[in-house]
């Protein structure tokens, strides 16, 4: 292990991983962004965070040397190792990009580029690795089965972690549907009592942006402190699924999102049946997070769909 100032990786510093980011920056960390947009970097360097321009889909802008020396002279010359990697990539969907590319062969070029110098990771992966549920429960426990390209690419990012040497020391983290400020879909409509495009059954399992973000610290610090076990051998990857646990239906959650707007109440007209939203629909799957609960010391700051619509909405009118 290379001696010297330990730097959070953050890959795909966007809606989760900026506020990732942020909290291990005011936790005093030496944290580095990653991002392919010379435009983001500019931004991230605003905000007191070391940057690396680099494209996960070209293994070559990530080679270590680069980091590390990059690194080395944002400290004055000190080494650098990689305390933690967060691999947090969303996928644009105008990029002409493959998603498995940027997903799975993305993680599989950061892990090269890496080597032997990160001592544990983080996967943001998706509770779409499950399959459909006819409004059952599903847990760690459930046997993936993923119907659409995003969960499948995630699974075998999943995959490519846990037979990579560091997937012994990480996290995967299968997210429910994420939420918060500027992510609350349809406001225009509800407001003007136009009728939904989705349907209005099945169950939606949310968690809040910054709820999430406080549970990606969590578990690398639940990572670090198994580390420093006398017993601590790597045992991972470790799986969790991420919710805030209060499962809502799609009637009830517009619903609630209409009535904190003072707006009338939803109505709903069916989407096409070859539609992403008919597709997240028939999933109706309802995701058990006790695991995370349990094993995270982390009191959810909105505990349901309820809390989290009521400050995002009230905030913003």
């Amino acid at each position: 292990m290379i001696s010297g100032v330990q730097a959070h990786i953050v890959i795909g510093c966007g809606y989760l991983g900026l506020r990732v980011a942020r909290l291990w920056r005011d936790a005093g960390r030496m944290t580095v962004a990653v991002t392919r947009s010379p435009a983001r970097a500019d931004d991230f360097a605003r905000e007191d965070l070391g940057v690396l321009v680099a494209d996960v889909t070209r293994r070559e802008s990530l080679l270590p040397l680069s980091w590390l020396e990059q690194f080395s002279e944002d400290v004055a010359g000190l080494d650098t190792a990689v305390e933690s990697l967060l691999y947090a990539v969303g996928f644009d969907r105008t990029s002409g990009d493959d998603i498995e590319l940027v997903y799975a062969s993305g993680l599989a070029n950061t892990l090269a580029a890496l080597g032997q110098s990160a001592r544990r990771a983080i996967y943001i992966s998706t509770t779409g690795v499950y399959g459909p549920a006819g409004g059952e429960w599903v847990d760690e426990q459930t046997p993936p089965d993923p119907q659409r390209d995003g969960g499948r690419a995630s699974l075998a990012a999943e995959q490519i972690l846990a037979a990579h040497p560091l997937g012994r020391s990480s996290v995967i983290l299968r997210l429910a549907g994420l939420y918060g400020p500027g992510r609350v879909p349809h406001l225009d409509k509800l407001r003007a009592g136009e009728p939904l495009p989705v349907p209005h059954d099945g169950w939606l399992n949310l968690i809040h942006v910054d709820d999430a973000a406080r549970i990606v610290v969590a578990a690398d610090a639940w990572l670090a402190a198994r580390e420093s076990k006398s017993d601590g051998t790597p045992d991972g990857p470790h799986i969790f699924c991420i919710s805030d646990g209060s499962p809502v239906r799609r009637e009830d959650y517009y619903r609630e999102a209409a009535r904190v707007l003072g707006a009338p109440p939803p109505r709903f007209v069916a989407p096409p049946a070859d539609s992403p939203a008919a597709a997240r629909a028939s999933a109706n799957r309802r995701i058990n997070s006790d695991k995370m609960r349990q094993t995270f010391a982390v009191e959810l700051d909105y505990p349901s769909y309820r809390e989290g619509l009521g400050s995002i909405l009230r905030t913003r009118s």
